[in-house]
């Protein structure tokens, strides 16, 4: 899930879960003491959406507890995530076998073209001259500072938890609050000042109180 925020932006995707099953549901022994448990197997199919492109993967899960319920969450959620790696897989090198490669170099070279694609999510050169006075004007708009990774991957990571209808409402105001042209797929690699930070938790404060 982190490499699909990475490259398509939390908000550029989206994974549904279309189809799940338990296919085995059984009494079994656990480890050397031969304690009394559950041994538990499901399927399940997710589909992944990244805009017009959709594509479904199959998985399988398997649980063994004490506790029948937690036998059955255990494979359930294995199942799933099974499924959505597969699914994921399709997309190409980056989420597919070369991950393990220690050396990363299938994903490399893979990544690079896909971050390439969309010529507005690269940071705009800064022309001659310009570059000190956008300096200049940081010091003075202390809103204008850039955010550090890790808040960064934090915020990505609370808005891709929001419930859909309250991401989609976060993107639709940001977009339009800090002017995000309509051919960029994701807002996502347009967070990364601290005039960002503000707004999105102000936005979320007030999402929690009409909630409440």
């Amino acid at each position: 899930m982190a490499e699909a925020n990475r490259i398509f932006g939390f908000d550029g995707w989206q994974r549904e879960t279309i189809a799940v099953q338990c296919v085995s549901e059984r009494e079994r022994t656990l480890g050397s003491s031969n304690r009394a448990g559950w041994g538990v197997t499901y399927t399940a199919r997710v589909r992944i959406s990244v805009g017009d492109v959709i594509r479904e993967g199959s998985g399988a899960g398997h649980g063994i507890d004490v506790d029948l319920g937690q036998a059955h969450e255990s494979a359930l959620k294995e199942a799933e995530t099974d499924a959505m790696k597969r699914a994921l897989m399709t997309f190409g090198n980056p989420f597919g076998l070369a991950l393990y490669d220690k050396q990363q170099r299938e994903v490399t070279s893979s990544a690079t073209p896909a971050s390439n694609a969309n010529p507005s999510s690269r940071p705009a050169e800064v022309a001659p001259g310009r570059e000190s006075q956008s300096t200049a004007q940081r010091e003075i708009d202390p809103s204008l500072d850039p955010l550090d990774p890790g808040t960064i991957h934090q915020l990505h990571s609370t808005i891709r938890s929001l419930p859909r209808p309250a991401l989609e409402g976060l993107t639709k105001a940001f977009r339009k609050r800090f002017q995000v042209p309509p051919d960029a797929p994701s807002i996502a690699d347009r967070i990364s000042q601290r005039r960002h930070h503000e707004w999105i938790e102000a936005f979320l404060v007030q999402q929690q109180q009409l909630v409440a």
